[in-house]
């Protein structure tokens, strides 16, 4: 039975400022001599949207910022209205939308709990009686008498969070709330949610940027671009749709902005790295093509200035938000690496390289004895991991790198 039926939804805004009195007056004493009123272009924030959802559906929604992914989950909690199409709900709904937006900065813990349980649609009983549940989850038992406006943003939004998902609802609505809180508050509000999924069959749409945590708790996926759906279906199809596309835009960002400008530049005129080179399957946008695994071949140059004894050479892999995937070290090595004056010329083969398709940098670091860095980030180089359509039907979703393995399957008659 579907809970909620999207139908041919559109929400329009007027694009620009309010307009001012006097801009006003003047649009008025137009209308009255029959002149033209200047109309500013409408902007449509959801244009013919249409999907359902089943019971017990837990239905992610991503896409980038402006897409319209809040603007639906506000449509769908009856905070905005449509300009165009249909919305038909079946149940409760539990708004998790702007968590905390409800409190009042001079009422105590005690009294926001009340007030915002009011909001959601609790009664005073329920609340009475799921109260020490709130505040025990919420971590601030101690200053659950203290005006909010002494809390911590983190305190606010953990307090918040738990007001919240402690609603008994038929529907949950959810709006980029599994990343409040530090580390370990973020653990426990993806635990409750999934508890509140898989024990109480809640029917649930959720909004984040977090695309592995909406893959891991999500039945489903829908990818909004621009006011409209992308794709609709299974999570690790739709997710990485996104993630390449995301990737694809950052690394085109990365190589306009100038390799120089993403890491920091270490020079301590002992050594230079004179040059980089990937060499690969071909280029393509200034990034070197590397097949899924196969062998990726990596080429610099270092012009040693002064002898340097005992040096370490780092090279990493990375994404384009300067997120080390992995890192290769001479340390490693059974013999210690010495610079001599002049060119030392350095090769490394990193093999099968099994990371997912997408756009990694290839960053230097040199150490001297002692482990202090003598150079780091000027010749950084792009990779663009590419996966035949046979290696991409094949390939489990959810990671971010392929362990390379063997498997030994044996079968035998059953006793």
């Amino acid at each position: 039975m579907a809970m909620i039926e999207v139908s041919h939804l559109t929400k329009e805004f007027n694009l620009g400022a309010l307009t001012s009195v006097r801009r006003s007056l003047a649009n008025a004493a137009r209308r009255l001599t029959g002149r033209t009123v200047e109309k500013r272009p409408p902007f449509k924030a959801l244009n013919d949207v249409s999907f359902s959802v089943e019971r017990g559906e837990v239905i992610g929604i991503i896409g980038h910022n402006g897409a319209g992914k809040s603007t639906l989950l506000k449509i769908l909690s009856g905070i905005s209205e449509p300009t165009g199409g249909s919305v038909k709900v079946k149940g409760r709904i539990a708004p998790l939308i702007e968590v905390g937006a409800g409190f009042v900065p001079d009422f105590t813990g005690r009294e926001n709990v009340y007030l915002n349980g009011a909001i959601l649609g609790m009664s005073r009983a329920e609340i009475d009686r799921k109260f020490e549940e709130i505040v025990d989850f919420s971590e601030i038992g101690q200053f659950i008498d203290t005006p909010v406006k002494r809390y911590s943003s983190g305190m606010q939004v953990k307090l918040a969070f738990a007001v919240a998902t402690a609603v008994e609802s038929e529907i949950l609505i959810v709006d980029e709330v599994l990343a409040v809180g530090d580390v370990a508050f973020q653990r426990k509000c993806l635990d409750r949610m999934e508890n509140l999924i898989n024990s109480e069959g809640r029917t649930v749409l959720i909004v984040g940027h977090g695309i592995r945590q909406l893959e891991r708790i999500c039945s489903r996926m829908i990818l909004l671009r621009h006011g409209q759906i992308v794709v609709d279906g299974e999570p690790g199809a739709v997710s990485k749709l996104f993630l390449d596309e995301t990737t694809l835009k950052k690394a085109e960002g990365a190589l306009t902005e100038g390799p120089q400008n993403l890491v920091p530049f270490i020079d301590s005129k002992v050594i230079e790295v004179t040059s980089l080179e990937v060499v690969g399957d071909r280029k393509l946008m200034d990034a070197t093509v590397c097949p899924l695994m196969s062998d990726l071949h990596i080429k610099l140059t270092i012009n040693a200035l002064h002898p340097v004894r005992n040096a370490e050479i780092q090279v990493g892999l990375h994404s384009p938000e300067m997120v080390f995937m992995t890192k290769s070290s001479t340390l490693t090595l059974p013999e210690p690496v010495n610079l001599e004056p002049g060119l030392n010329h350095i090769g490394l083969v990193i093999e099968k390289l099994a990371f997912c398709p997408g756009t990694y940098g290839v960053g230097v670091t040199v150490f001297d004895w002692a482990r202090n860095q003598i150079w780091s980030g000027h010749k950084l180089r792009w990779v663009l991991v590419e996966s035949t359509t046979e290696q991409a039907a094949k390939l489990p979703t959810g990671t971010l790198a392929y362990l390379p393995s063997h498997w030994d399957l044996e079968r035998s008659e059953a006793s």
